[in-house]
């Protein structure tokens, strides 16, 4: 399928592991045509290319776009140092656009989900994963094909157990994908974590089956939020230092729980889940049931039209996440609703 699609990519390592490996499975796989940035190539541990060397960060992109333009490729792929995440840009008719994270998994399990059954290998049951912060528009692609959706916590980790879960079960084969909004992906079981070189390959092969249909990513991706609808994910962060700060962020997240929200920016709260007394609610009907996932301090509160807000506090540093997910008719619409949504949400965090 990838042979003589003519995809173009330029791919850059980010001066980490990636290099051979992400080159090589490309190679294997029939896409030839890879240009590798060349001051990203080789390992350096000082990154002197990009001020962090993340792919979610548009400036440690940069080189990268720049030889994108100058090659026209269609696409721009990078793996961070140690290779288990993967970003992309893609090209568009005004020059190239970096998908998120949420955007990346999304067209991949819809990719996935969509060809699979076409071809009759989508096994019976099957079952996707993703953690509770990531786009709740995969609920509505999986719910199109007739696929479990798990959500879990955040943490790769927690995909991964899933598919021992089912192994245990001898149904791993109901398994077809798993990611995080932080631009981690898998399918397959034979690895149980984030892994950018098979992200890469995936990546690759969908954008080949795609451009031999004369649609780019963005097309794509286009056409995915002209069927469901344009879901805008945002996270902001709320920074407390010290021991007063400490105290500040337990404080917040204890009001949260005695006094509930019963709307959020105008939009009514359908659903509350509280991950750490492992419990939610539907508000319509008063129906209480149990959470089966560990527990963490982390509360979720569903929206109307499909929109929610999720709190929770870092474990790794001292900040308050609060996560968005608004539903729009357009992305202008759906960015102004987040919007919204985190002005709302700030005025609990002062």
């Amino acid at each position: 399928m990838c042979r003589g699609s003519g995809l173009k990519v330029v791919y850059t390592p980010l001066n980490g592991a990636g290099n051979k490996l992400v080159r090589k499975i490309l190679s294997r796989i029939g896409i030839e045509n890879v240009v590798v940035v060349p001051e990203q190539e080789m390992p350096d541990g000082n990154f002197p290319t990009c001020p962090y060397p993340n792919p979610e960060i548009k400036e440690a992109l940069a080189v990268g776009l720049a030889l994108c333009e100058k090659e026209q490729a269609d696409l721009l792929l990078a793996t961070d140092p140690d290779s288990d995440r993967v970003g992309i840009a893609v090209k568009t008719k005004d020059g190239y656009r970096l998908m998120t994270g949420n955007e990346t998994g999304i067209m991949l399990i819809n990719y996935l989900l969509s060809t699979r059954k076409e071809k009759g290998t989508l096994p019976e049951n099957p079952v996707a994963v993703k953690t509770i912060v990531t786009s709740k528009l995969v609920e509505k692609i999986c719910e199109k094909y007739g696929c479990e959706l798990k959500n879990v916590l955040t943490g790769f980790k927690y995909i991964g157990e899933q598919i021992l879960l089912l192994e245990q079960k001898n149904q791993e084969n109901r398994y077809v994908f798993g990611f995080e909004e932080s631009y981690g992906y898998l399918a397959g079981t034979y690895v149980r974590d984030k892994d950018a070189v098979v992200g890469s390959m995936l990546i690759c092969e969908m954008a080949a089956y795609y451009r031999q249909q004369g649609k780019s990513l963005d097309e794509v991706m286009t056409e995915i939020y002209e069927e469901y609808g344009y879901y805008l994910n945002r996270t902001d962060s709320y920074e407390f230092d010290g021991a007063a700060g400490m105290a500040k962020m337990a404080d917040i997240m204890d009001k949260f729980r005695k006094e509930p929200p019963a709307e959020v920016a105008g939009y009514q709260v359908t659903e509350i889940a509280d991950y750490l007394n492992s419990y939610k609610k539907d508000l319509a009907t008063g129906e209480q049931t149990e959470i089966n996932l560990p527990k963490s301090n982390v509360l979720s509160y569903s929206l109307e039209g499909g929109m929610g807000v999720i709190v929770r506090p870092s474990g790794t540093e001292p900040k308050v996440k609060v996560y968005t997910t608004s539903v729009g008719t357009s992305k202008e619409n759906a960015a102004e609703i987040a919007e919204n949504l985190a002005k709302y949400m700030s005025a609990f965090m002062k």
